[in-house]
């Protein structure tokens, strides 16, 4: 059979190992084995070894330098995040004080409740607007208006209690005074709101798209919590009453309102600096994906230059033509599209009756939480007639705030931790849009329990603590009122822990501070609403009692003690939470609710 002559390696050959092509014959390759040239190849071929090598190394280098410089940035935003939170908590201290109002300027209980509801409205109403503004302009300005409100708060409130307290001393009234206590009650209330939110939403966006978004989220909302613990022990041992007609355990309101001036305002300007969300362009990159998948943007019209369809006829011309005319284009094109996102996830959340069922339960189950904890100490008062003798001393308002601190950061932080390993997972990291069937989006996982089972049971808890409190158990025994602190303390943290997730996991993290604000205002209702109405109850029942079982009248006028005082508000209260439960179950499993249409939670 004749030879086939050697012919040179065309493309689409295969080299063999020595980069020789297959037509290349034995004794030529061993030919070029034993010259001297693979020598000087091999040579080279270090050499090129070697500057590859260094290439990779200088291009790994700023690589590896900016992934440290991210990883030092999210680290230092979350101590930023944490610290901010264990601070912010200082209106849940409330309990510490809001007696000696009454006692000291002879405020009545609606008066008293007026400046909680202040601060409760003023913590709640503007949630919106700040979360709007914080996932358009970042963190840091929220810290900056938090550390000014704080500032001017605690310094107003520790002027007008001094003044009204020296002029009922001088034989007066405090009436004078009580338009700027609330007036500073209510910057209070915005600088709670300002980094409060910068906090969690720092926190939901820098480490909430991984699989423990449970614990990212619940983190910052358990080390709220906890910020009540501490201030109420620091405040009833560091700046305790030193006066000879002081009780024990009072508190010396003004110098507690000036220690928390200078406080507040030094960890916000920290917060000013350290919040800062990382890679947020990835964050609306991948949104961007996700919500084009679903077809509520349509990319190939919404972010290439040319002109919008409008409705009919009318055209609308395309933000993006506009961009040869500033000066970083890419950057303004990231703003837009960033901007284009935003308010499509914000219509998509508004547009969910599913969304206004949760709100509405949540609004049932914070506000009677809300009014709890704003009135521990008055109702704490009431469980110790004067006429009566009791053996022991009793229990102080700090003891049952540090309680709720602790069942509610406790329980904040099991409940973000179990959802992670328990409940189910979805496929997607951002809103979840979707009518397949049930489970259809659940990545693998085996045993789970849904978010809203947490949510209802210890919403359940919460409502347990209350009708206790309601049915008199612990009337004449103070010494049992941990129980009643306990169960709200964990209701209370639970809910406002899960509730945030839950909005993480079916509206995703990029829009989270608008979404979250628009549900968290309602609370700001519920608190004032069941304040009023632990007032009235109380309030009436002051009355009737009058004049008061210390006699002398005076002073003591004003102050109720036995059951009476509370039982049917409270009880009004665990049954807003039942409703409550049977709003979040609707969502969940009623027509068209998250299970119909196959969201996972």
């Amino acid at each position: 059979m004749p030879s086939i002559p050697n012919r040179p390696a065309t493309p689409g050959d295969d080299p063999d190992a020595d980069g020789n092509s297959p037509e290349t014959t034995p004794l030529l390759r061993a030919a070029r084995s034993a010259s001297p040239t693979p020598s000087r190849a091999s040579t080279l071929s270090s050499l090129h070894s070697s500057s590859n090598n260094s290439t990779t190394s200088s291009t790994t280098s700023p690589r590896r330098t900016l992934a440290q410089k991210t990883q030092l940035i999210r680290s230092t935003s979350l101590f930023a995040a944490l610290l901010s939170s264990l601070c912010a908590g200082s209106i849940t201290i409330f309990s510490l004080y809001g007696h000696i109002f009454q006692a000291r300027l002879r405020y009545t209980q609606f008066e008293v409740n007026g400046l909680a509801s202040a601060a409760s409205v003023a913590m709640y109403a503007p949630v919106p607007l700040l979360g709007y503004l914080c996932d358009r302009a970042g963190p840091a300005p929220l810290s900056v208006l938090a550390a000014g409100m704080f500032g001017a708060g605690y310094a107003g409130a520790a002027a007008a209690y001094g003044r009204a307290a020296a002029a009922v001393a001088a034989g007066g009234g405090a009436g004078d005074w009580y338009g700027l206590m609330v007036l500073a009650f209510v910057a209070i209330g915005v600088g709670t709101c300002a980094m409060y939110m910068g906090a969690v939403a720092t926190c939901a966006k820098n480490f909430g798209r991984g699989k423990h978004r449970g614990l990212a989220v619940a983190l910052p909302i358990a080390a709220f919590g906890l910020s009540g613990m501490w201030m109420s022990q620091l405040g009833s041992h560091l700046f305790l009453n030193r006066d000879p007609s002081a009780e024990d355990g009072e508190v010396d309101v003004v110098k507690l309102f000036v220690f928390l001036a200078v406080l507040l305002v030094v960890v916000g300007v920290i917060g000013a600096f350290g919040l800062r969300i990382v890679d947020e362009k990835d964050l609306i990159e991948e949104a961007v994906e996700e919500l084009e998948r679903s077809g509520i943007l349509d990319g190939s019209v919404m972010f290439t230059p040319g002109r919008v369809e409008g409705y009919g006829a009318v055209e609308r011309g395309n933000p993006f033509d506009e961009l040869e005319d500033v000066k970083d284009p890419a950057e303004e094109e990231a703003r837009l599209k960033k901007q284009w996102v935003l308010n499509a996830e914000t219509r998509r959340f508004l547009t969910d009756h599913t969304m206004w069922c949760f709100a509405l339960g949540f609004f049932l189950m914070i506000g009677p939480g809300e009014a709890f904890i704003n009135n521990m100490g008055t109702v704490i008062k009431t469980l110790y007639p004067p006429t009566l003798h009791y053996e022991g001393k009793p229990t102080s308002a700090a003891t049952h705030v540090s309680i709720v601190g602790i069942t509610s950061t406790a329980v904040r932080l099991l409940t973000g931790t179990l959802t992670d390993l328990l409940a189910p997972s979805p496929k997607a990291q951002h809103v979840q849009i979707t009518t397949t069937p049930r489970g259809g989006l659940l990545s693998a996982r085996g045993f789970s329990i849904s978010r809203v089972s947490f949510l209802l049971f210890f919403a359940a808890l919460l409502s347990l603590g209350l009708a206790g409190l309601a049915s008199g158990i612990v009337q004449n025994h103070g010494d049992r009122f941990w129980v009643v602190s306990g169960l709200v303390g964990a209701g209370y943290g639970a809910v406002f822990s899960l509730t945030p997730i839950i909005i993480t996991v079916i509206w995703g993290v990029e829009n989270f501070a608008t979404n979250w604000g628009i549900v968290a205002m309602f609370p700001a209702l519920g608190a004032t609403f069941w304040g009023l109405v632990y007032s009235a109850v109380y309030q009436g029942a002051a009355d009737r009692a009058a004049p008061s079982p210390g006699g002398g009248g005076g002073e003591q006028d004003n102050l109720c003690y036995g059951e009476e005082c509370y039982a049917p508000a409270f009880w009004a209260m665990a049954a807003s939470v039942w409703v409550a439960c049977g709003l979040v179950l609707w969502a969940w499993k009623g027509r068209n609710g998250w299970a119909q249409r196959g969201i996972v939670v």
